[in-house]
């Protein structure tokens, strides 16, 4: 009952809350678009916020994470990692899937904060595209944080890397950060029901650039997938 009382809560309170972040985004994006990213960092603290206070979800971060110039892929398991980005890293440049940068309202704000718009295809173009973008906001001193995964997974589950990320890892030549997270356990993919708990970050070892392309694949795959649980 517990569960389902706070469940409810952090549904009324975050998502309308967060429609008065997205009219604030649209009024102050019209007047100065630096405002975007600082009221966008509100909106990812308020979300932790909701998260804690409401679900009694902890964060913890487990090893060093570095700044810099660094290609960060992390693991995906669910909706709050994708929001929880903006409380890890200052303005961090986020890999979306482009039908998201569509949706109205949300799509306009999203394109003035910088994310970085992925076509599920990964074709060259698309990888360009990509790549752009990435060099652009590396230019600015913005993190690059991809779910290489390409959608929300069941915690427990490792699929295959998108074959976006070996043609990333080449293109930009930059070292890579993985980092496993388990918030799965505790906010499973389209479940209502949210539990109380702590969701870990796992930082992993640097990734070196100039590796084999499939080298740097496994070794970032295993990365990102050290919590979840042992297979039998």
């Amino acid at each position: 009952m517990l569960t389902a009382l706070r469940s409810l809560a952090f549904m009324l309170i975050f998502y309308s809350g967060s429609l008065l972040f997205v009219l604030a985004a649209m009024l102050a994006g019209g007047f100065d678009a630096d405002m975007v990213p600082r009221i966008a960092t509100g909106w990812s603290r308020f979300h932790r916020g909701c998260a804690r206070w409401l679900l009694g979800q902890r964060v913890v971060v487990d090893g060093d994470l570095p700044l810099g110039p660094y290609l960060y892929i992390i693991k995906h398991e669910s909706m709050f990692e994708t929001i929880d980005m903006l409380c890890l890293f200052d303005r961090p440049a986020i890999g979306a899937k482009r039908e998201l940068l569509d949706i109205p309202l949300w799509g306009l704000i999203a394109r003035r904060y910088g994310l970085i718009p992925i076509e599920r295809s990964a074709g060259a173009s698309a990888l360009r595209t990509l790549r752009a973008a990435a060099r652009a906001a590396t230019a600015q001193g913005r993190a690059i944080c991809l779910f290489p995964e390409g959608t929300r997974v069941p915690h427990g589950e490792a699929p295959p890397l998108k074959s976006g990320f070996a043609g990333l890892y080449s293109l930009l030549g930059l070292p890579v950060v993985p980092i496993a997270v388990d918030s799965g356990r505790v906010s499973p993919r389209g479940r209502f029901m949210k539990r109380a708990g702590t969701i870990t970050y796992k930082v992993g070892a640097i990734v070196p650039t100039g590796l084999d392309r499939k080298e740097a694949e496994r070794i970032v795959h295993a990365a990102i997938n050290v919590l979840n649980p042992p297979q039998a």
